[in-house]
């Protein structure tokens, strides 16, 4: 799916497509220059984001498929916040603790069952509690399965219990994980900054500031008021409400992007 970009040398709108690395480089087919957009996201955030997208453009079905894979990676994004945050306490570098953590993924890469192991694990090693959240009910596994694997159509309003449910939960791990998400972060602007560095001295260097929607909700209500304060326990894993107020505040996504 596309987003859009504008060209820092005539500033014509140029759609771009999201890539995997969320870096894209680009080159302007109106004016001819060269640029490169580093969404600062991580990929959970774009999922959720392109299954919002498909909620309000009608794809019920396609949204599902996007919300599902926002979740399998936030639990491994949790997995990577987890780890390096350890390793800070360790002898190892930074570098030294991704390049590990990076092999010791790759076991389980492809097969969801044990990231979800892995995620429990360090779940419960870094709350000391077990992830009682970790069940079908919670997790809308039912529905998933049967609009993934069985070929069901939903309807609108069972994606937007879904999608809701999916927030709700990462929303509450995120809120868990407060500043032990800033390692997580770090790799993802260590890889940014190393592809920078290769860059000639024509290419213009772009970011994408928008918030997304786990971090826009906490600044203010749709209404425009103050977001209502949320109780010092974890928040519910099904508030339907932050989802609906999230969406409000996402209002059409992100627009032409501004360099730095």
């Amino acid at each position: 799916m596309n987003f859009p970009t504008t060209c820092p040398g005539c500033a014509r709108e140029v759609p771009a497509e999201f890539a995997d690395s969320l870096i894209h480089d680009l080159t302007c087919p109106a004016c001819g220059a060269r640029y490169v957009v580093f969404v600062r996201k991580h990929k959970f955030e774009v999922l959720f984001d392109l299954g919002t997208r498909a909620l309000l453009e009608g794809y019920a079905r396609e949204a599902v498929a996007s919300f599902s894979a926002a979740l399998e990676r936030f639990f491994e994004f949790y997995v990577r916040a987890y780890a390096l945050e350890r390793s800070a306490d360790t002898a190892l570098g930074f570098g030294e603790a991704l390049t590990a953590l990076d092999g010791t993924w790759r076991h389980v890469a492809s097969q969801s069952e044990r990231q979800l192991g892995m995620f429990a694990l360090a779940y419960l090693l870094r709350e000391g509690r077990a992830p009682d959240f970790l069940t079908p009910g919670a997790l809308g596994s039912d529905f998933r399965n049967r609009v993934i694997h069985r070929g069901a159509l939903p309807r609108r309003e069972e994606v937007e219990a879904y999608a809701a449910r999916v927030f709700g939960l990462i929303d509450r791990l995120l809120t868990e994980l407060g500043p032990g998400a800033a390692q997580a972060e770090l790799a993802q602007e260590q890889a940014f900054a190393a592809h920078l560095a290769g860059l000639p001295d024509d290419v213009v260097a772009v970011f994408e500031e928008h918030p997304g929607m786990f971090r826009a909700r906490r600044l203010a209500s749709p209404e425009g008021g103050e977001t209502p304060t949320r109780a010092a326990s974890t928040p519910p894993l099904n508030d339907a409400q932050a989802f609906a107020w999230a969406l409000a505040e996402r209002g059409a996504g992100p627009g032409p992007l501004k360099g730095r």
